[in-house]
């Protein structure tokens, strides 16, 4: 079980960027009251960067970037086509071990747009689109489109945090590796198959050790909003201006926690719980996902016999629980010669679960797998999740996960802990209950100790930050944004929320969602506190 108790939220970058999604409009309803018309102040643009009281030399904070033109994602940062000439790219140098600033140094891959507008230029917005694990280089540039708005005032920036794709990028097994490793069961039925799944697991941990192993205590998130703001001042920027998505809002959370007086304009969205442990964590999403899958397959009765589950929704979900069981038995054949197992299913259908519109193609693959017994769609889903491309390279977002995770999470739990929560977590989600129970071990036996609980967010003085919760987000589940906006403190967080599906609200394409978000970054303007859009 080499993947962390994270992993199907983290994936969301990956699933998102794979898979071809539509983008629908829908309407808009003003339940938390009228705009506030107040407007937060404007972070400066292109200013001289504030004195750093960071401790790192000059040679870092006043280095300049060689901006050029990029060259296409490599296999550690994932598929994608080479970005077009109004995209560039460039390395930005930061300490590997914030404790030894002026000792060895790591590069961070960076990419940027220019501003195109024709108004008064507000400064870079930074974004970071989920993970941990995934690629801001190869990530931006595919959903630039939606951005377009923003850019017309901001520099739209992005990055490979430490750890993920050329970024010092973790490597723990090789391709061959990663697919031997896929036909483990994640979900042990007995005492020989649990012994199995922890020894590949503690392969996986010493191949990440034996690769990686000098980066490994570093790849933190608290390290990673470090090199937010020495990226800020290289910028040029007075404040950070920051848009973050799923485990992205954590990353903004401690950014502002560090530096709140540094906060500009700042978007979280999907949000991250910052209050739960890893095993709050995985139950939470236990239950986020079972109610998406229980959405979906409601909107699937509703088509009649097109529906490869049937009319009957609860009926529904005990199908597909059937149909994984069997694959547990039986994998399905595939045109690739590679096989879909109950793992691989799975990985499939969450990948779905996290935008309304990919609900067709799940659709298409149950029929597929279910009615046909083959298992094309949803093997070419799940290797969306896991970053497996056409030639069976992978990007490194699974590892990357497990290292940030590990060295983030102080909890360790073992075998007994997971067998005691079983009950609970297959009564939460019939499907994806035991999963991620059993995900739980992802760190158990992981070389670097962890560091927190929990994350501190709490940022006192800070210039007010928008906290979006989706109400049927399946990765991230909507309470988590309440949580963010009491722990980031009175006055900074505002929370808006989106009735809807997926993962995320701002791409869902919710014109009342678009014109907040846009209110709020291109001209300051904060929203009532409550604002619901629909």
């Amino acid at each position: 079980m080499p993947s962390s108790s994270r992993t199907i939220r983290t994936r969301a970058l990956v699933s998102m960027t794979a898979m071809v999604t539509l983008l629908a409009v829908a309407g808009c309803d003003d339940d938390g009251g009228n705009e506030q018309g107040k407007a937060s102040s404007e972070p400066s643009a292109s200013a001289p960067a504030a004195p750093s009281d960071s401790g790192l030399p000059g040679s870092l904070t006043g280095q300049k970037l060689n901006w050029s033109s990029c060259p296409a994602p490599t296999a550690m940062q994932g598929t994608g086509e080479k970005p077009g000439s109004e995209w560039e790219c460039a390395t930005l140098k930061a300490p590997l071990d914030y404790a030894k600033p002026r000792g060895e140094t790591i590069d961070l891959a960076m990419i940027r747009a220019k501003a195109t507008g024709s108004g008064k230029r507000i400064g870079s917005l930074v974004f970071n689109f989920g993970g941990p694990g995934g690629s801001g280089v190869s990530s931006l540039p595919g959903f630039a489109s939606a951005y377009d708005t923003l850019r017309s005032r901001y520099d739209l920036v992005s990055f490979d945090p430490r750890g993920v794709g050329e970024s010092a990028g973790v490597r723990c097994q090789s391709d061959a590796e990663i697919d031997a490793s896929d036909a483990v069961d994640s979900t042990p039925d007995d005492d020989a198959e649990v012994k199995t799944a922890m020894a590949d697991s503690k392969a996986f941990i010493k191949g990440c050790e034996k690769r990686s192993g000098k980066v490994l205590g570093h790849v933190d998130t608290v390290s990673a909003a470090r090199d937010m703001d020495l990226m800020r001042q290289v910028l040029g920027d007075d404040k950070l201006s920051y848009f973050g998505i799923s485990y992205g809002t954590e990353l903004g959370g401690v950014y502002a926690h560090l530096y709140p007086k540094r906060v500009g304009r700042a978007v979280l969205d999907a949000v991250v719980d910052p209050t739960e442990d890893p095993e709050q964590g995985s139950y939470g999403q236990a239950k986020g996902f079972q109610l998406a899958l229980d959405n979906y397959l409601e909107d699937c009765a509703k088509k009649g016999t097109a529906c490869p589950t049937g009319g009957d929704p609860a009926a529904g979900a005990g199908r597909i629980a059937a149909f994984l069981k069997k694959l547990d038995k039986k994998p399905l054949s595939t045109e690739s010669g590679r096989k879909l197992t109950q793992d691989g299913a799975l990985g499939g259908i969450a990948a779905a679960l996290y935008d309304k519109e990919s609900w067709k193609y799940l659709t298409l693959g149950l029929q597929e797998a279910i009615q046909l017994e083959e298992g094309n769609m949803l093997l070419a889903m799940a290797d969306s999740m896991s970053g497996r491309d056409e030639n069976g390279h992978y990007s490194n977002i699974n590892a990357a996960n497990a290292a940030i995770n590990c060295v983030d999470d102080r909890q360790r739990y073992t075998v007994t802990d997971v067998k005691a929560q079983l009950p609970r977590f297959r009564k939460a989600s019939p499907v994806f209950g035991e999963y991620l129970a059993w995900g739980m071990l992802g760190c158990t036996g992981w070389p670097v100790d962890g560091t927190t609980d929990t994350p501190d967010v709490s940022a006192e003085g800070s210039a007010p930050i928008l906290v979006v919760g989706n109400t049927g987000d399946p990765a991230t589940p909507y309470e988590g944004a309440r949580k963010m906006v009491q722990e980031l403190g009175k006055g900074v967080g505002v929370e808006v929320t989106y009735k809807g599906q997926g993962h995320g609200a701002y791409n869902s394409g919710n014109a009342c969602m678009t014109k907040t978000v846009n209110a709020y970054l291109l001209d300051g303007k904060v929203p009532a506190g409550g604002k619901t859009c629909r």
